[in-house]
């Protein structure tokens, strides 16, 4: 269904009983965001949040598209999948055969389908454009500060609109702004996104690029500027598809090459001007659940600013998940799941994002395998394939196990993995906020292929145990702490329930000392040729905390640097042992050689915690929620952990 506004969606959340109003005080500096983490965490995402006192003419929404729920309320669907079915049976309809005029004629009504989708852009002012600022000044918004790290205040649901100035098609994007004055913020495109694209462009003309920056409308609007469309596919076809309504748009104020939808709450319009200096943007508290660190990018200069009577201005908060971004990126991988499907890998069944792996860090494939190698043939196509050339660790399964149960999935892939012959590793384009490469934006891959294996897969000079793990298993971890002092912590409990796996938390000491502790181990621990994989992480994280050391392991990891391979002939088989090792700790310069800054996580300071604690029950909010930020102190490091 289509949203007539922003305020439309307030309201069918309100009637559902997924808002709470806020009506007491909260600062929009940091205590905001606290506030909003304590929620997104808090069970099934909590509530989307109104705050109506905010210090300024305009309340603000957030979590509203964090959860489940809200995510089906805002695309206006039941279920994800129908979406999906939907988009599979149009791609279906339109590359079938068409024999004859009856065959043809069927494909009428779904072209009048696809006219309906299209924007129309109408005459005349919209809604967006009822209150025009006398002087532009994006500081009079309620402009969130997240996190006390950040470089400044963020626009953080910013749908951004810019064209191509050789074509003129337009491009509709998310990429966060930094608040610096009045009329200046940074635009912060990744290298390898379009509207980078189209500024490289401008920039070879020598002319200034215009800009419009879209808040809140439909909610379907910032859904479709996040969606990993081709290039040169309109982000408003698919807003139209989804909401069953092609998108109203008008033209700019100050920068009429650009339109903007009719019902947008604010409008900033502006233009990036390629002969300027860049501007240090950053450090920013970012999905990854890491800071990002500052880096140049372009100034956005704003001529304009709009909004319609009584807006509503609309903002999130990102960091450690889960976060309302998660049901972001799960909207997305159901419902691109047919076109990767349809047009780049047809064997594809299935396909899931832990939110552990915050998107690009994790993705799990199911695959329909017919033949030797099919494994690495969609390897190669999904690293090819549009943002999935992201994508850090790919785990591929086949029809044999659901990939949605992470247990009977990885019982699956590990019973079915040679860690010697099935881990692939790789190098490519990495997201730029990937902190672990080496390089920005340029680092590591692996594909983990725990298929069902056909002979010609198999290397008959390996043997593994068969056997279930023993009680006499559980001693291993009192042997690790006893003979190595540098490991904090074991995990052992995936090997109670049949899956070769330990994690480890160690505290580095001197150079390439995860290495040698892998050889180490693997060399003198009974019981060790039982085991697969081990995953060693810093020795602040408690391995047995499973959720947050996937999350940590991921983030920290760059598989093509960071592996261990060991392997032992047994003399008397004349059978090979393998066991590797994944290092998913911290990287430094003086024990690693890595040259770049590492990040802190994201925590909120204690004056924050404090103040939303002290205020928690006139909020309104129910049961008290204690800050997340607390359970994560003890993981960091450096000044900011003496501070925080």
């Amino acid at each position: 269904m289509a949203y007539r506004n922003q305020q439309e969606f307030i309201n069918a959340l309100e009637s559902a009983g997924e808002l709470l109003r806020i009506k007491t005080y909260v600062d929009p500096v940091l205590e905001m965001a606290e506030i909003t983490d304590r929620f997104s965490k808090s069970g099934n995402g909590g509530k989307a949040l109104l705050f109506e006192n905010t210090g300024y003419d305009f309340p603000v929404l957030m979590n509203a598209y964090g959860s489940e729920r809200r995510m089906y309320m805002a695309l206006g669907v039941d279920h994800l999948d129908d979406v999906a079915k939907e988009i599979e049976n149009l791609f279906k309809l339109l590359s079938s055969p068409k024999e004859g005029i009856l065959d043809k004629l069927k494909l009428l009504p779904k072209l009048g389908q696809f006219a309906s989708w299209m924007p129309k852009v109408k005459s005349g002012r919209g809604e967006c454009q009822e209150v025009i600022m006398s002087s532009p000044d994006i500081t009079k918004l309620p402009v969130i500060t997240c996190w006390p790290k950040d470089g400044g205040p963020f626009v953080t649901l910013p749908i951004i609109h810019t064209k191509d100035p050789n074509n003129n098609i337009r491009n509709v994007g998310m990429y966060r702004m930094q608040v610096f004055g009045p009329t200046l913020t940074g635009m912060h495109w990744h290298k390898h996104k379009v509207s980078a694209k189209h500024f490289n462009e401008y920039k070879k003309l020598g002319i200034k690029m215009p800009v419009a920056v879209a808040l809140g409308g439909d909610p379907v609007y910032a859904y479709s500027a996040t969606a990993p469309l081709p290039e040169n596919v309109d982000e408003y076809m698919l807003a139209g598809f989804l909401r069953k309504k092609k998108v109203e748009l008008v033209k700019c104020i100050t920068q009429p090459e650009i339109e903007v939808p009719a019902d947008a709450d604010f409008i900033i319009e502006g233009y990036v001007d390629p002969n300027d200096e860049l501007i240090w943007e950053g450090p920013f508290g970012d999905h990854t659940g890491y800071y990002s660190l500052p880096d140049w990018y372009p100034r956005f200069h704003i001529t304009c600013i709009t909004h319609k009577k009584n807006p509503v201005y609309p903002a999130t908060i990102v960091g450690i998940p889960p976060q309302e971004d998660a049901w972001l990126g799960k909207a997305t991988e159901r419902i691109f799941l047919a076109p990767i499907k349809m047009t780049m890998v047809p064997e594809i069944v299935d396909m899931d994002m832990p939110v552990e792996g915050v998107f690009h860090n994790l993705v799990i494939t199911k695959i329909k395998k017919e033949y030797a190698g099919q494994g690495q043939k969609v390897m190669n196509a999904m690293w090819g394939a549009g943002q999935m050339m992201f994508n850090k660790i790919l785990v591929l399964a086949d029809e044999g196990t659901s990939i949605q149960n992470y247990e009977q999935l990885a019982k699956y892939v590990f019973a079915n993995m040679n860690p010697a012959t099935d881990i692939y590793f790789s190098q490519g384009p990495m997201d730029v906020l990937d902190h672990s490469c080496s390089k920005l934006g340029f680092g590591g891959k692996m594909c983990i292929d725990g298929t069902k294996k056909f002979i010609e897969e198999v290397d008959e000079s390996f043997q593994f145990s068969v056997s279930s793990f023993q009680l006499a298993d559980n001693k291993i971890a009192d042997q690790l702490k006893n003979a190595f002092n540098e490991i904090n912590e074991v995990n052992i409990d995936l090997l109670k329930k049949e899956i070769p796996c330990i994690i480890i938390s160690v505290k580095k000491n001197r150079v390439g000392h995860v290495k040698e502790l892998h050889s180490q181990i693997c060399e003198a621990v009974a019981g060790i040729q039982k085991i697969k994989m081990i995953l060693y992480i810093e020795h602040t994280v408690d391995p047995n905390d499973l959720t947050t050391a996937l999350w940590r392991f991921c983030n920290n990891l760059d598989p093509k640097r960071d592996y261990f391979l060991y392997q032992q002939t047994k003399d008397e088989l004349h059978k090979n042992f393998a066991c590797i090792g994944f290092d998913g700790t911290r990287k430094t310069k003086e024990l690693d050689n890595f040259q770049r800054d590492w990040p802190n996580i994201i925590v909120a300071n204690n004056a924050t915690i404090k103040s939303v604690d002290e205020k928690w029950n006139e909020l309104n909010a129910g049961e008290f929620i204690p800050s997340p930020s607390l359970k994560f102190k003890n993981q960091m490091y450096g000044e900011e952990a003496i501070v925080n």
